[in-house]
C-alpha cells in the first residue's frame, strides 16, 4: 500500500486520518474529499451513507454532489491493474478518477474521508501566496535564533533561523526567515517567507515567497511575488517602482 499525494495540494491537519482509515477498514483505496462551492472544477464523488464511493466523475458539467477529490489517496497494489485497463479521456489524459472507477467496477471497495479543515490548491502564483498567508497566520510564533544589529526593528510574529545577519532593517510579521540569510538596509513586510542563504539589500519586500539562495539587490519594492531558487533581481537605475514578479529558479533580472 502507498500514499499518492498530488504536490500542489496543501491541507490543514496532515494525512494521518486517511492512513488510519485505510488500515482500519477493508478496502483497496481511501480517498480524501472536501465540500466545495464549485464542484465542476474538480473530480467529484458520490458516496453512500456508509462512506463507500459510488461513482467518480472528472470535472462534470452537472455535478451530482459537491464533494471534490482533494488529490490525496491511499491505494493497495490493486490500483496498478486498474490503471492498466483505462484509456485516455476526452482530454487526452489517463485520469486517476477513471482508475478508481475501474477498481469499483471490478468489485473492489473504495472508502472516503471528509476533510473538515482548509484545503488549498497551490498550482498558481496567487494560490501559492494565499497558502503562504494562511500558513504564516496560523503557525508562526516568535522565534529569534539569530541576533539583529544596528538600528534594526522587529515587530509582530517573526521566526529567524540560524546564522542570519540582519543590519539596519525593519521586519514586520508574520514573517519566516531561514538560515544563513543576510538582510541589510531593507524592509521585510507581513506575509513574507525567505528561504535559506538569501540576500536582501536595500529592498522592500512584502507578501512574497522568496526561495533559497535568492538575491534582491537595490529593488525599491517587491510585493505579491514568488522568486525561485538562486534567482537574482537587481536594479541598476534610480527609478522608484513597485514590482510584482514570478521568476523561476536560477534566473537573473537586471532592471
Amino acid at each position: 500500500p502507498f500514499v499518492m499525494y498530488l504536490g500542489d495540494n496543501l491541507i490543514h491537519g496532515g494525512i494521518k486520518n486517511i492512513i488510519d482509515t485505510f488500515n482500519e477498514v477493508i478496502s483497496d483505496s481511501v480517498i480524501m474529499l472536501k465540500e466545495v462551492d464549485n464542484p465542476s472544477m474538480f473530480g467529484v464523488a458520490e458516496i453512500s451513507k456508509q462512506g463507500d464511493i459510488v461513482k467518480l466523475v472528472e470535472k462534470p458539467k452537472k455535478p451530482r454532489s459537491n464533494l471534490a477529490l482533494v488529490g490525496i489517496y491511499v491505494f493497495s497494489n490493486a490500483i496498478h491493474d486498474a490503471i492498466a485497463n483505462i484509456k485516455p479521456s476526452v482530454r487526452g489524459e489517463l485520469e486517476i478518477t477513471e482508475a478508481i472507477q475501474k477498481l469499483m467496477e471490478s468489485g473492489r471497495k473504495v472508502k472516503s474521508v471528509i476533510l473538515n479543515h482548509w484545503w488549498l490548491d497551490t498550482g498558481k502564483k496567487d494560490d501559492l501566496l494565499e497558502a503562504n498567508r494562511i500558513v504564516l497566520d496560523e503557525l508562526v510564533e516568535n522565534n529569534l535564533i539569530s541576533t539583529v544589529k544596528g538600528n534594526s526593528e522587529i515587530t509582530g510574529r517573526v521566526q529567524i533561523g540560524e546564522n542570519c545577519d540582519i543590519k539596519n532593517s525593519r521586519i514586520r510579521g508574520p514573517v519566516v526567515i531561514g538560515n544563513n540569510v543576510r538582510i541589510k538596509d531593507a524592509f521585510v513586510g507581513p506575509y513574507t517567507s525567505i528561504g535559506d542563504n538569501s540576500y536582501i539589500n536595500q529592498t522592500s519586500v512584502e507578501h512574497s515567497v522568496i526561495l533559497d539562495g535568492v538575491t534582491l539587490d537595490n529593488v525599491e519594492r517587491v510585493e505579491d511575488s514568488v522568486i525561485g531558487k538562486n534567482a537574482v533581481v537587481r536594479k541598476s537605475d534610480s527609478n522608484h517602482k513597485a514590482y510584482r514578479l514570478m521568476i523561476s529558479d536560477d534566473s537573473e533580472v537586471i532592471m
